[in-house]
Formats: structure tokens, C-alpha cells, sequence
């Protein structure tokens, strides 16, 4: 990657992944792109462009102008929010995905696509979810994914478009707030831990879903598209994940530094059936073996550097242990 476009460059992923794209590439090489206005600080410090991914021709006229040779394509509506706006969803997440295909088949551009656990159905197995399993999503969000995954392929077979992506976990992370997914309860205990010392859960206790902290997440996509093409055997949609944990175990990680931290539970239905349909854990060993994934954060890890940072931010304190009254 040397020049690259980037898509939703305000979100969750995209607000830190551009960060670490201009540290690695060089400002100027990373065009970040968004529908919002609103410049976060993680999007500036480079290029930065508005861009409506479902308008094809100024997608490709973006990338092009930019001299991309690589398009990171972040923009889409997540599980909860595309399951209220099933048929917006749809536009977006589909619409936006054939845009960056049609635009990287014409520049000869390399292409990420990140895809979802929420690809995967209740049929499913739910402890180590193979790779290869069927998948009979039950969400807008889902199926929208798993298209997306079989669309990338048919791209890749017939123009021989280098097109690459993984099965995203849910994301922890402290720098960008909550956009809208099932799984975004976790970020939301941390900050409401530093905040009250308590969190009430809309998921339910035995509720596991594979989760992973942002900084490993930003590192597979870099180490993903860096690879060499000749190890990858799928290319698209790769497994990946750090831990399976429910609600509980993140209560119990946190009150390690806060003993009196208190988890309560009003469940969402509709989250909770999301939840439900997803696996507990999945089996990320053939992104092990074809491009070296490693996660480097186990849960308690991800813990310390959540309450650590979230404290300095919220609190304004030097970003110690957290300890709040009980």
C-alpha cells in the first residue's frame, strides 16, 4: 500500500485506523473520506474529502484523483441501526460495496472489505465456527455481509480484483463512541464504569460473542493487505477474533480495579435476538496460518488500557488504577 483511499473514515474503525495508516504511509498518502462533515480529530492531520459512497462516478473520481492504489472501505450501517432501516441498510452497505469494486476494477486498485460474524446464522455452529460455514444470516446487516463476502469473490474470480477483508469480532475500543452495533454494550460498560462505577447490560448474562480491542483489529488489516497474495487460499472474509466473552466476564475483568463495580440487566429484544443468532466463538486458525494473525490483547489487557485511557479522558486523572467509591 502506498497511496490509499479510505471510506468511512469517521467511525469507529475508521477514526483510528486512519491514524495509524498516516504513521505507517505518510499523511498525505492516506485520503480520508466520509458523508459527515464533521471532522473528527483522529480524521485530520492528512487529506480529507466528503464522499457519499452510493454515488458511484464521485467515488471513482476520488480514488482516482488520489492516485489510490488501495481503497479501505469502511462505510456501511451496523447491526442494531441497519436492523431498524433494513431497506437504507441494504442501499448503503450493497450500493456502497459495488461502487468500490467497479472503482477498483477500473484503477487496478487493491480492495478491504471488512465482513462481519453477524454473516454467520443460527445455523451455524456456535463454539468454534468454522471458516468455511454455512452462512444463513438473520439480520439486514447480516445478510447484507454475507453478500458482501460472495459478491468480493465473484469480483476477484472474474476480474481478478485484488480484493481482501475479514469477519470483524465486535470492537472495544475508547476513541470513537458506540456507532449503532449489538455488540457495542462492552465499549459502554467500560465508560459507564469510570463514569458511575455501575452499567446496566441490554444483553443478557451467558451472552458470549467474540470480541477483540481496536488495536489488533487495525493491525490485521495493515498485515492482511501486506501479504503476499501466494499464502492467502480465501483472500476474502477471514475468521478473526481475540476472546468469547458475555457480559459477566467483562464485570468481572473491570472489578479486578473497581471491587465495586455493579452490572444490572435490562434486555433489548431486539439486540438480544441479534446477539442470539450470532456464534459464541469462532475459529480464526486459517488467518493463523495463511498471513500470521496474532491477537495481542486478552480481555484483562484490553481492561487496563480501557479504564487507564477512559479515566484520563473522563475523568482528567494521570491514568492510573481506577478505584471509585463503592
Amino acid at each position: 500500500m502506498k497511496r490509499i483511499l479510505l471510506t468511512g473514515a469517521l467511525g469507529q474503525i475508521g477514526s483510528e485506523l486512519a491514524v495509524r495508516l498516516r504513521e505507517l504511509y505518510g499523511s498525505d498518502a492516506v485520503l480520508t473520506t466520509d458523508v459527515r462533515e464533521d471532522r473528527s480529530e483522529a480524521a485530520q492531520g492528512g487529506p480529507f474529502q466528503l464522499l457519499d459512497v452510493t454515488d458511484g462516478r464521485a467515488f471513482y473520481e476520488a480514488a482516482r484523483a488520489h492516485r489510490a492504489d488501495t481503497i479501505i472501505h469502511l462505510a456501511a450501517l451496523l447491526s442494531a441501526t441497519a436492523e431498524a432501516k433494513p431497506l437504507f441498510a441494504w442501499q448503503l452497505n450493497m450500493g456502497g460495496l459495488l461502487n468500490a469494486l467497479e472503482t477498483v476494477r477500473e484503477l487496478g486498485c487493491q480492495l478491504f472489505v471488512p465482513s462481519s460474524i453477524a454473516a454467520f446464522g443460527p445455523d451455524a455452529p456456535r463454539q468454534g465456527t468454522p471458516q468455511d460455514a454455512p452462512l444463513r444470516p438473520g439480520t439486514m446487516y447480516g445478510i447484507s455481509k454475507a453478500a458482501g463476502e460472495q459478491l468480493s469473490d465473484y469480483y476477484y474470480r472474474k476480474y481478478a480484483v485484488d480484493v481482501r477483508g475479514l469477519r470483524f469480532p465486535g470492537l472495544i475500543s475508547h476513541a470513537a463512541p458506540p456507532g449503532g452495533g449489538t455488540t457495542d454494550y462492552a465499549v459502554e460498560m467500560y465508560v459507564h464504569a469510570v463514569k458511575s462505577g455501575s452499567y446496566t447490560s441490554y444483553i443478557g448474562k451467558g451472552t458470549f460473542l467474540d470480541m477483540m480491542y481496536m488495536p489488533d483489529a487495525i493491525a490485521s488489516v495493515a498485515l492482511l493487505m501486506e501479504a503476499d497474495a501466494s499464502r492467502l487460499k480465501r483472500r476474502n472474509a477471514y475468521n478473526i477474533t481475540a476472546m468469547s466473552i458475555d457480559p459477566e466476564a467483562i464485570a468481572a475483568s473491570i472489578r479486578r480495579q473497581m471491587p465495586g463495580f455493579e452490572l444490572r440487566y435490562h434486555i433489548d429484544p431486539l439486540r438480544q435476538a441479534i446477539a442470539d443468532g450470532w456464534p459464541d466463538a469462532i475459529d480464526a486458525s486459517a488467518a493463523c496460518e495463511e498471513w500470521g494473525f496474532r491477537p495481542a490483547f486478552d480481555l484483562d489487557r484490553t481492561t487496563d488500557e480501557m479504564l487507564t485511557t477512559l479515566s484520563r479522558k473522563l475523568l482528567g486523572s494521570g491514568g492510573g488504577s481506577i478505584l471509585l467509591p463503592q
